[in-house]
């Protein structure tokens, strides 16, 4: 079978199962592996079932496909109540919810149909009302069995006697003999607490209507302004009219056992009400008001001492209905000597101020404040007096020692958690000008560091100023002192030694141009005239240089590697650089070894480029390494700063290996050093690729071998340096050529506006009057677009060469220059 309709049931059992509209119902129908059940599948189900299992869509589905984990003793059980027709009936227990169910199992049909029925009914209230009732009496009894000081009564409800043994008339505060002999109910409902009374005598009332059990617990007042806990049970006997006839009891003395609950109660209703609390004040006065209603008492507060002016200031404090305030600024002495005890660190204790010594002579100005008994309960900061806890009392009472307990307990986590609060809201005051105090912090550490720059910088340029001072002074000194013998020796008509001292005067201007060229580089503001360069030929044409240079007692090697890629560099700064990477080399190997200077491509990809600081791409490498003293980490972390040098004083200037790296950085490549102490150094140029063929060198000619000029080719000559003009001019002339010269950018411009045939402009880069090399160039090829432009300068702004690359048609020359390499470049512009 796998339906079911209406008509296959029994029309009087499907009504009674579907008219059950206030309780889960299904019917399932049984799948057997032989005599035993093993499985049922869902045939019907009404929506209070769905609703009290979450099974909406079972109907034709199975329970193991439902529920896999159900037990197979379900199967058992509803598989019987199919084959045999008999009903059951049971508690299921409580489900994941919390719900109890009772379920109803009987046949539907005939044992052949093998189709069940199940009811379920929530018994979920009734179950929670008899647990709650089987609770209560059980911590009732927990509480009766807990006290102590058992008494009994027997109370004669018509006459109105009860009569009581002397431990029961103690406790309820009556005269023993009266109890004995009889005494009103009432006598003894005088010592019930006020607040506990109604709900005492509710009790009463309905044990005397239905003679059920009477059970109660409440507060007794003592005489000595106290509070006791009693537990009482009882029955009141009916007579058959069912008016109260007698009604005997016992109660019991729980004071300790209630005590106890009382104080847990109190630190966990603190704990609650003051963890999220960040206000010392209201943690304080949350303080005093659970003490003030756990005690019963006028007033509880809490206050900061000054030991000295013996002063107490209470910000706020919890009054009961009718009493008031005492914040404010207080006087220990007002109110009576207790101060001294205080300052001992002890717990003044005063049960009532009319009769204690310390409290006898001031007992008016407490009673008008309601504390005629108080407890005033010191807290102690390192072993000084800085805070008190007080309890005060309109009328005399009794303090027992376990409230003392727990007020010592609940005034330590107030002044614990008043202290949080106070850390807290001070770390919220630093965390909210953290902001500011770092903003402060980082512009004074700018500004200290600017002041650092300024001084480093004021000590390189006294360093650089020196050096160039030692070295210029020297060079001009053979400048000028050949240039002066010159002079006298053809004022002598002595000729002979003229070549000597012009020679000696040339070598120390060409060294003194070194010296600037390293300055510029230095700087990464020299022009450069970058070039696709063969490094395996640059390279090759040194080592006969380079060996020269290192001495025979170190062997220079050099490996070329084939199938170079070209790289467009300045031939000349890259000449430079190797031969001063292969001085610094032989300085390090002062007693011989090897030095090897090695080309290569290198292909870095990103990461091998990050490492190098260098976009990802193709490279060609020329590192030159030795086998001398290495260096040190301090020392590679320095090596490139401008003027750090290991040399002695006066042997190195410290600008070599910063030269090299701005020449490489300006050359859009990077250098890297790779050494370990006694392992030796190597130091590596990594330049870009560039796609094209190498240009080959050309010799330059001398002065007298020049190519002379063409007839009627014309060079305009822009420099405000009269010398350097006057000597441009000569080599012009010398050549041929005619000759139009400017001293700014202005004048030059006017020239090349005109109709004036120019085959050449020769400019500097750096002009007077607002307009510099550069941007005359611009403006004259705007009327001359196939212009060549020749740039003779010592120090060019990055605007005059751009991103490093001349337009085309222009070409740079480095001041100083010698005539025969101006008049041979020259040539070639105008030819071409």
């Amino acid at each position: 079978m796998t339906g079911l309709s209406a008509t296959d049931l029994s029309p009087e059992v499907y009504g009674e199962l579907f008219e059950a509209v206030d309780a889960g119902f299904c019917v399932i129908e049984m799948i057997f592996d032989g005599d035993r059940a093993v499985d049922y599948r869902f045939l019907k189900t009404n929506r209070a079932f769905q609703h009290q299992t979450g099974l909406v869509d079972a109907v034709g589905k199975t329970a193991r496909e439902l529920v896999p984990q159900l037990e197979q003793h379900w199967f058992d059980l509803y598989g019987r109540v199919a084959t045999t027709g008999e009903a059951t009936r049971f508690d299921n227990g409580s489900d994941a919810m919390g719900r109890w169910f009772e379920v109803h199992a009987l046949r539907v049909g005939k044992a052949a149909d093998r189709m069940v029925g199940i009811i379920f009914s929530d018994m979920t209230a009734r179950r929670r009302s008899e647990q709650s009732m089987r609770e209560s009496d059980e911590r009732l009894q927990e509480a009766l069995t807990a006290g102590s000081g058992i008494g009994t009564w027997d109370w004669d409800v018509p006459n109105d006697r009860v009569y009581a043994d002397e431990r029961f008339a103690e406790l309820y505060g009556v005269d023993p003999r009266r109890a004995v002999e009889g005494a009103p109910i009432a006598e003894f409902f005088h010592g019930i607490h006020p607040a506990d009374l109604p709900e005492t005598q509710r009790l009463i009332d309905a044990a005397m209507k239905t003679g059920e059990q009477f059970l109660a617990s409440y507060r007794l007042m003592q005489p000595d302004g106290s509070v006791r806990w009693a537990a009482a049970q009882g029955r009141c006997r009916l007579g058959i009219d069912g008016r109260p006839l007698r009604f005997p009891g016992v109660s019991f003395d729980i004071t300790s056992h209630r005590l106890a609950q009382i104080r847990q109660e109190a630190l966990l209703e603190l704990g609650d009400r003051i963890r999220d609390v960040t206000d010392p004040g209201t943690i304080a006065c949350i303080g005093a008001e659970i003490l003030a209603r756990t005690f019963d008492v006028s007033r509880a507060g809490y206050g900061v001492i000054d030991p000295v002016a013996e002063t107490i200031f209470i910000d706020r404090d919890w009054n009961a209905e009718g009493v008031k305030s005492i914040a404010g600024l207080l006087h220990f002495r007002d109110y009576g000597s207790y101060i001294e005890d205080l300052k001992r660190g002890e717990t003044a204790i005063v049960s009532d101020a009319r009769t204690d010594p310390r409290t006898s002579a001031t007992a008016d100005a407490l009673a008008a404040i309601d504390a005629l008994s108080f407890v005033n309960m010191p807290l102690l900061e390192q072993g000084r007096f800085v805070a008190l806890f007080f309890a005060n009392h309109a009328v005399p009472r009794l303090w027992r020692e376990e409230e003392l307990s727990l007020m010592r307990e609940i005034a330590d986590r107030v002044r614990a958690a008043s202290e949080r609060a106070k850390s807290e809201a001070e770390r919220q005051r630093l965390t909210e000008t953290l902001e500011d105090q770092v903003a402060e912090r980082t512009r004074e550490l700018m500004l200290a560091e600017e002041a650092l720059r300024q001084s480093q910088k004021m000590e390189a340029v006294g360093q650089l100023s020196g050096g160039l001072a030692h070295d210029f002074n020297n060079l001009l000194t053979g400048i000028i002192g050949s240039l002066e013998l010159l002079g006298i020796r053809i004022a002598q008509g002595r000729y002979a030694d003229v070549e000597r001292y012009s020679l000696a005067a040339q070598g120390a201007a060409k060294r003194a141009a070194a010296l600037t060229h390293r300055l510029l580089a230095f700087s990464r503001r020299q022009t450069l005239d970058p070039r696709p360069t063969d490094v395996n030929r640059l390279v090759g044409g040194l080592e006969e240089l380079v060996q020269r240079t290192v001495g025979p007692s170190i062997t220079v090697e050099v490996v070329a590697s084939a199938g170079l890629w070209t790289t467009l560099v300045d031939p000349n700064q890259l000449e430079n650089a190797v031969l001063n990477l292969c001085i610094n080399a032989r300085d390090a190997m002062p007693e011989g070894g090897r030095l090897t200077i090695e080309t290569a491509n290198r292909w870095l990809d990103d990461r091998a480029a990050r490492a190098r600081d260098l976009p990802a791409g193709q490279y060609v490498s020329v590192c030159v390494s030795d086998t001398g003293t290495g260096m040190t980490p301090d020392v590679i972390a320095k090596a490139f700063d401008p003027f750090f040098t290991t040399k002695p004083i006066g042997v190195g200037t410290g600008l070599g290996l910063s030269m090299i790296y701005g020449f490489a950085r300006q050359s859009g490549g990077q250098v890297r050093i790779y050494s370990e102490v006694g392992q030796g150094t190597n130091l590596c140029l990594y330049l870009p690729r560039h796609l094209g063929p190498a240009e080959t060198a050309e010799l330059v000619p001398d002065l007298t071998d020049a190519p002379r000029a063409a007839e009627g080719q014309t060079v305009l000559v822009v420099d405000d340096e009269p010398t350097v003009r006057m000597l441009v001019m000569e080599v012009l002339e010398e050549l041929g050529y005619a000759a139009l010269e400017a001293a700014d950018g202005a004048s030059g411009l006017k020239i090349l506006q005109s109709d004036a045939r120019i085959d050449l402009l020769v400019t500097d880069v750096g002009l007077p009057g607002g307009m510099n090399g550069r941007q005359m160039a611009d403006a004259a090829r705007v009327g001359r677009p196939d212009l060549s432009i020749l740039f003779i300068t010592g120090y060019a702004e990055n605007a005059v060469v751009g991103n490093g690359q001349l337009d085309p048609g222009m070409h740079v020359m480095t001041k100083p220059f010698a005539m025969e390499a101006l008049a041979g470049r020259i040539k070639e512009l105008i030819s071409q």
